[in-house]
């Protein structure tokens, strides 16, 4: 079995901003949008490509919400209707599979361990070797070619031993 499992962000904080004006989304810093035919929309709530004509909204988004160096945040897309993704252990989603990841592993103070670029096909690989490590507490993908934070990846389980 594989330690670890991918999940998207909780969608409820999202519901009632898609009922905003695009004049209050635009003072809060969201932008309205509708995914495009050629992809490239990733909905970090259902951990899916959005498909073409859906609503979705672009907001900033604290991923590592921690009081260390490493805080950080960055833009996201959310899908009109999507609920929170937990994905089986071992399961990659085909929409990290069909980009360049950025890997970032954390420790329990939400210390950096380790980063690496790879290829999507190679994300399960690379997190399977992290989550070997017992000092690995979660492990964040961001897509590399834009930098946004694209999902967490959490140990299933007690850490070996």
């Amino acid at each position: 079995m594989h330690p670890w499992q991918l999940s998207g962000i909780d969608h409820q904080p999202f519901e009632t901003l898609f009922e905003s004006s695009d004049d209050a989304l635009a003072a809060r810093g969201i932008v309205r949008r509708r995914a495009g035919d050629s992809g490239g929309y990733p909905c970090r709530v259902s951990l899916t490509d959005a498909p073409a004509g859906a609503e979705l909204l672009l907001l900033p988004y604290t991923h590592l919400a921690t009081h260390s160096p490493y805080r950080a945040s960055g833009p996201i897309f959310v899908q009109r209707g999507a609920t929170r993704c937990v994905l089986p252990a071992g399961v990659v989603p085909a929409y990290v599979q069909r980009r360049l990841i950025s890997v970032r592993a954390y420790d329990s103070a939400d210390f950096m361990l380790s980063g690496l670029v790879c290829q999507g096909t190679e994300v399960a690989t690379h997190l399977d070797r992290l989550f070997a490590d017992t000092t690995v507490a979660f492990v964040q993908l961001h897509n590399a070619g834009h930098g946004c934070f694209s999902c967490q990846v959490n140990r299933v389980g007690p850490p070996r031993q």
